[in-house]
């Protein structure tokens, strides 16, 4: 009987200082299905009352792509190297997808604590969940974009080869570069909310130093410079599996781009765990 009701009592939660820094690695593994619950709130959210839906994450870089296109090929006369002309968009097309990727992440977790505000100041849960949702829904609407760009691919005459077989560690790259700079725009905005705006104005000047609408291929005294943006290699990496070795790959650029990354990422847990704590009383 005495056996029968201890397995009947729930189990004891104990409060003591310290504990929630202790296990705090631990408490964001069995929070795992909030992460999934925000995301997939996200998601709905943005396509349920939307008059295009899901074709809104398609029309925006189709647009993005044409736009690009003339700008960097017709006006900038820059050249398409092992491609056609004709097949100028896809490689633009190709750059988006990891800059849909990193934007798509890194705006929305600019905003993703102080639109959860409800949830942070009434319920304790690891706070880095909230902004890794922001990158889980614009990873969902990257793959989208990439169902779109692979048929395209081939309609142009480039079929895929075993390069695509390393696209999921460009794309888990992309997302590691996304949640670096996420942390540093997630914990400003929140006590300073000027960022909000910073941010937007951010991406506004990233698309054009990073190589969206262009081949770093041509520019190689700037690609060690270029580099230094880790995005950079990461789309020259989506470049490289996606359109079959018709572009190279500048490898000790990559080198350089995962040294910021690092840098970018332990910086940024540093800076979000310290001011993580106040989140709370601020929000």
């Amino acid at each position: 009987m005495s056996e029968t009701t201890s397995q009947q009592r729930p189990a004891a939660l104990i409060i003591e200082a310290g504990r929630t820094e202790r296990h705090y690695w631990r408490d964001l593994w069995r929070y795992r299905e909030l992460l999934g619950f925000l995301a997939w709130r996200d998601v709905k959210v943005r396509y349920k009352q939307a008059v295009l839906g899901v074709a809104w994450a398609v029309v925006q870089p189709t647009i993005q792509t044409f736009l690009l296109t003339f700008v960097f090929h017709k006006l900038a006369r820059m050249p398409s190297g092992n491609i056609s002309d004709s097949q100028y968009p896809l490689l633009v097309l190709a750059g988006l997808l990891p800059w849909q990727l990193f934007s798509g992440a890194f705006s929305g977790a600019g905003n993703s604590l102080v639109s959860n505000s409800h949830l942070i100041s009434k319920v304790y849960f690891p706070r880095l969940i909230v902004p890794l949702s922001a990158v889980v829904v614009a990873f969902i609407d990257m793959l989208v974009l990439l169902v779109i760009a692979l048929p395209y691919a081939m309609y142009e005459g480039i079929f895929p080869t075993w390069r695509m077989l390393l696209l999921p560690v460009f794309i888990l790259g992309t997302m590691i570069v996304a949640l670096g700079a996420g942390l540093w725009i997630t914990s400003l905005t929140v006590k300073y909310r000027d960022f909000r705006f910073i941010s937007a104005f951010l991406l506004q000047i990233g698309i054009f130093v990073t190589p969206v609408g262009f081949s770093t291929d041509f520019l190689p005294n700037w690609r060690d410079w270029l580099a230094l943006n880790p995005l950079t290699s990461m789309v020259e990496g989506f470049r490289w599996c996606l359109l079959g070795g018709h572009t190279e790959f500048y490898e000790r650029g990559l080198f350089l781009s995962l040294a910021v990354t690092a840098i970018m990422l332990l910086t940024g847990l540093w800076y979000f765990r310290i001011t993580e704590r106040r989140f709370a009383d601020v929000i």
